[in-house]
């Protein structure tokens, strides 16, 4: 009678098991319905100068689509090519950055405009599948939009054949039940007034340079958001270097940068990349402008205080 009811219970259990793979692998490539944003590229040079501006710059493109290492390049006073190949390692899998120069086999050359600024806006790809959300631009105006992509295509093409990217079993039980695309999460502006003001800071720090998506502790597997805004926490570790911490850069709030100055911190930016192994794309963001920092500053005087606490080292 145990022996037959052991039999039974792993013929059960091994039949779970069966299916739960079965479902996974049928989830691996779901589609998603997802508009075209009316976004026409420009061959005017101030649109394209001003894509530029933003790729290089509070985008900070090249630390993540060059192959190396971007910081070697803007050091030697040059822009570094944005040909992809970049790996991100991750407990869900190894992602490679793609190729978003202006090739046609490999780069951005072989899609439309729609079709660029739907992948950027609400993460989808052509194929109707979704992205990792590495690119938060979801909320980028139409005129950022435009110009980042009117540059995109005035770049000299870059043959390179990023690799595919490659998921562990835990990767592929996210991406059959997790991933999904991220769209706007509120009205997207048709343009922003690029003044000092803390509105265009909020914009920049949120959906162009990214500051929150560093600043604000994560759950690694999943890339929820698990901790305040702005108040540090996330952690970097690496092999062989030490474990960083982001900073709380929410400056109502006893932390790193707590008691600067508009100029001391539009100073800290001008230095760039003083600690070798940072993360923060230094060299990318002291291209920005002091009005851009004087921006982002006065939106992070606004910030309600908290009671977080986070050191750049562990």
């Amino acid at each position: 009678m145990i022996r037959k009811f052991l039999k039974w219970t792993g013929i059960v259990i091994l039949s779970l098991v069966l299916i739960i793979i079965i479902v996974i692998a049928s989830r691996q490539n779901l589609k998603f319905e997802a508009p075209y944003p009316n976004i026409k590229a420009s061959t005017d040079s101030a649109v394209i100068a001003h894509g530029k501006e933003i790729a290089y710059g509070p985008a900070h493109c090249a630390d993540c689509h060059f192959p190396g290492n971007a910081d070697s390049v803007f050091k030697l006073g040059q822009e570094p090519a944005l040909k992809g190949g970049h790996i991100f390692e991750t407990p869900v899998g190894n992602f490679y950055v793609r190729n978003i120069t202006s090739d046609s086999t490999t780069g951005i050359g072989r899609y439309t405009d729609g079709e660029i600024a739907r992948i950027l806006r609400h993460g989808v790809r052509p194929d109707g599948t979704a992205v990792i959300d590495f690119m938060p631009f979801h909320n980028m105006s139409d005129e950022d939009l435009t110009a980042v992509i009117s540059f995109l295509r005035s770049t000299k093409p870059e043959k390179n054949a990023v690799p595919e990217h490659t998921v562990t079993m835990m990767g592929r039980v996210v991406k059959a039940f997790l991933l999904k695309p991220v769209g706007p999460s509120e009205t997207v502006p048709k343009s922003i007034p690029r003044d000092s003001t803390a509105i265009y800071g909020k914009y920049l720090a949120n959906s162009v340079a990214n500051c929150v998506g560093c600043h604000t502790n994560r759950d690694m597997m999943t890339g929820a958001f698990i901790g305040e805004p702005f108040a540090g926490g996330m952690k970097f570790e690496e092999p062989g270097i030490p474990t960083l911490v982001s900073p709380n850069i929410n400056l109502n709030t006893p932390g790193r940068i707590f008691g600067w100055s508009q100029n001391d911190f539009i100073n800290r930016f001008r230095m760039g990349k003083l600690i070798p192994y940072s993360h923060m794309p230094w060299n990318s963001f002291k291209r920005m402008s002091d009005n851009d920092l004087k921006a982002i500053y006065n939106y992070l005087k606004t910030l309600p205080s908290t009671t977080a606490k986070a050191d750049m080292k562990k």
